[in-house]
């Protein structure tokens, strides 16, 4: 079984749940930007929530299937048509050999996620089928022509026809956040305005991380730090003052402080805010 690409948007890749527990060696853990949105395409066709399947940035693929599939779309809701009739995101959706499924461009959100029965069974790196932009790891990106094995599908059937989403916020988005680690090399007027005044997110962003616009974030110390850990959801500031939000394949280190962390539950909302959207950045409680 496989999938060809007819059309790959402005980013394809394929995906699952990361490289955990290699920072020691300087291997990111990368993986799925949306966990939730990637977990739910794989239930619905009865996959592991682990088996690897596309991740879609802002629509424009299109694909062909080589036998009977049964596939789903998660995530960015987008227009989309499977065998040239419109269907639904968030349900479970046959492709008969030889037809097509197509997306269109969100209208909110920006990643989206296509889980086929049997999962994307391209050859794995390091333990894992994840293409990690900044590293070079796993699968290049995905272009037109590029065929894509299908592993055999799993024993357990999808037990439901769909799933209630709660919509993507098109507005603007609240993200909780722990102070630190580095949040003493900041002026108190930069904490304030972290925890009341709005970012834009910029057109610079990707799946690295998302460099952010709005109040300069001061300094109270002028030295340097030598490089330490990052995690994804680290708000790191350089010396401009305008922070970076860290997201699946963000480097295993930085040299520029940490102002806070966006908490593990809302890395999600983050991976789904597209150029121009708004957040805030609240504290959360511990």
């Amino acid at each position: 079984m496989s999938v060809r690409i007819l059309a790959a948007g402005p980013l394809c890749t394929v995906q699952d749940l990361g490289r955990p527990g290699l920072a020691g060696i300087g291997v990111g853990a990368s993986g799925a930007a949306d966990r939730g949105s990637f977990r739910l395409a794989n239930r619905l066709v009865g996959n592991d929530e682990g088996a690897a399947a596309l991740e879609v940035t802002l629509g424009g693929l299109a694909v062909r299937a080589g036998r009977d599939l049964t596939v789903a779309v998660t995530g960015a809701p987008c227009p989309m048509r499977v065998a040239g009739r419109a269907a639904a995101s968030n349900s479970v959706l046959r492709l008969p050999s030889g037809s097509t499924l197509e997306m269109g461009a969100p209208d909110r959100g920006l990643r989206s996620y296509l889980a086929v029965r049997g999962g994307i069974d391209v050859a794995p790196v390091l333990g894992s089928r994840a293409t990690d932009l900044l590293a070079g790891l796993g699968p290049p990106v995905l272009a037109p022509g590029v065929v894509l094995p299908v592993g055999p599908p799993p024993a357990t059937f999808p037990t439901v026809d769909a799933a209630p989403v709660p919509e993507l916020a098109d507005g603007e988005l609240t993200l909780g956040v722990m102070l630190g680690p580095r949040d003493d090399w900041f002026a108190e007027r930069a904490l304030a305005s972290l925890l009341t005044e709005p970012f834009v997110v910029t057109s610079d962003s990707n799946r690295v991380g998302m460099r952010l616009d709005g109040p300069e974030l001061t300094r109270a110390q002028s030295g340097e730090l030598l490089s330490e850990g990052t995690v994804a959801g680290a708000v790191q500031v350089p010396p401009a003052g305008r922070p970076t939000l860290f997201l699946a394949d963000h480097p295993v280190t930085g040299g520029y402080p940490v102002i806070a962390v966006v908490v593990s539950a809302d890395l999600d909302l983050a991976a789904q805010a597209r150029p121009g959207q708004r957040l805030r950045f609240r504290q959360a409680r511990c």
